[in-house]
């Protein structure tokens, strides 16, 4: 089996795949206010396309698919996505990124179809910090969903982005949460993907404040190894039945150890997050032998690191950050 290397000798095994760009919410780190007009139906990768394209993938050596978005589980045809995903040779570990809407009633269904793991947004226990943060969304649905995932034995991570001003008050409370629920806290910091340079610079928190409340509280951790943890480091408070994890792209760079592609709605293929490159995979889909020569391409490009941030912009080796929000890329 083919396996898939970059020029700095890190192998890829895992991809994420962007089944839609479309969302009905707003968060304040995905997209703009007045949002975003989404891409025309004939524009999104088809099932079979998509299906077709995890096989070659499979083929290459990915063994992890994620689906994201937008919101995938606003697509009609996820659950069958997800089973023929299952069922292809190769393919051992699927899992989701949802904002929780609709999750009541689609878990069972998505559970039967294979998937396995769920990462759900969750950025505020508050149900009025949530509706401004999410623009309109209702806390009540994303809570439902929650238990009913839980119940169902999902593997559950529920993706915190710490803001400055909005929720970073809220860290203990989410900490706290761990104690009593079979959960993963994963604390993301805020990320300079579609938002103005001098906006992030003043919500930005760094993931020390993490630790810092444990030590101002007393909360005793240690660190774990979690199944599927991606660049997440995790921690687990004395005699809790969750855990927590923090990603730090900014203030702790994990891109040595990046093992991932991204494939947008529209068939453009990422190998990093943060720059704008991107490669159109969609019509090499059904030629296995192009298609290999395209995703090779697109590692041999990779940079070595994402350069987010960079306190002396000289220094920055590719001027061109992504044009695309979180929305268009699937995070």
């Amino acid at each position: 089996m083919k396996q898939l290397y970059d020029r700095y000798d890190r192998l890829h095994n895992y991809i994420r795949i962007s089944i839609t760009d479309r969302c009905p919410l707003r968060c304040v780190y995905c997209m703009p206010k007045e949002g975003l007009p989404f891409f025309p139906s004939e524009r999104v990768l088809s099932q079979d396309e998509i299906v077709q394209m995890v096989e070659n993938f499979a083929e290459m050596g990915i063994s992890k698919v994620r689906f994201t978005g937008g919101e995938p589980l606003l697509r009609s045809d996820v659950v069958e996505i997800v089973k023929r995903v299952h069922a292809i040779p190769g393919i051992d570990d699927i899992s989701a990124t949802t904002n929780g809407l609709y999750l009541a009633r689609k878990a069972k269904a998505l559970k039967e179809a294979g998937l396995q793991r769920l990462n759900i947004s969750l950025d505020t226990f508050d149900a009025e910090r949530y509706k401004k943060i999410t623009r309109g969304g209702n806390i009540k649905q994303v809570l439902q969903g929650i238990q009913v995932a839980s119940d169902l034995g999902f593997m559950i991570k529920l993706n915190v982005v710490v803001i400055k001003g909005q929720n970073d008050d809220e860290i203990l409370e989410f900490l706290n949460y761990t104690r009593t629920h079979n959960v993963n806290i994963r604390f993301i910091e805020f990320m300079p993907i579609g938002n103005p340079l001098k906006t992030w610079q003043k919500e930005y928190v760094g993931l020390k404040s993490v630790f810092e409340v444990c030590e101002e509280n007393g909360l005793a951790y240690d660190p774990i190894e979690l199944t599927g943890n991606g660049p997440s480091e995790n921690f687990k408070i004395k005699d809790a039945v969750g855990s927590f994890g923090l990603i730090h792209p900014i203030s702790n760079k994990f891109c040595e150890t990046c093992n991932r592609l991204r494939v947008t709605p529209d068939g453009y293929l990422k190998a990093c997050l943060y720059w704008d490159e991107e490669i159109n995979i969609r019509q090499a889909i059904p030629d296995k032998e192009e298609f290999q020569r395209l995703i090779q391409k697109a590692l041999d490009n990779k940079p070595l690191n994402h350069e987010m941030a960079m306190a002396d912009a000289d220094k920055v080796v590719n001027k061109a950050p992504t044009w695309r929000h979180m929305s268009q890329i699937g995070g």
